[in-house]
């Protein structure tokens, strides 16, 4: 799953190798974390408890505490309710228009819709 991500960058072909890459507890398997790491990706995804224990009842031979970033993950929690409220709008929840353009359209035309509701809400 995390092979099919691409970041677009102005021109040319697109990078596949973003910085950081943020997940929830789902996504904290030896596995992921391995790709990333080989990629040179930090990983921004919180250690499950089971792992964690499993980890100190090894002992010295656990290994390492993974590493946290709690201010980035904190910004996907941000991206991840934008994505809610998108999908609040029933054309881009159940992905009803045909095209990838009219898609695309109806993206930038609900953002906007959002974008204009909260400057409203800071306005008053």
């Amino acid at each position: 799953m995390l092979k099919k991500a691409r970041v677009r960058g102005p021109v040319g072909r697109p990078r596949t190798r973003p910085d950081a890459a943020a997940g929830d507890k789902a996504y904290s398997s030896r596995g992921n974390r391995a790709y990333l790491r080989e990629r040179c990706i930090k990983a921004v995804i919180p250690e499950k408890k089971d792992q964690a224990a499993n980890r100190k009842k090894k002992g010295r031979n656990g290994g390492r505490p993974v590493g946290h970033d709690t201010e980035l993950y904190k910004e996907r929690n941000t991206v991840e309710r934008l994505i809610n409220k998108l999908k609040a709008w029933r054309g881009i929840a159940t992905r009803f228009d045909k095209t990838p353009a009219s898609y695309l359209a109806g993206l930038h035309l609900h953002g906007a819709m959002i974008w204009i509701k909260d400057l409203t809400k800071t306005a008053a």
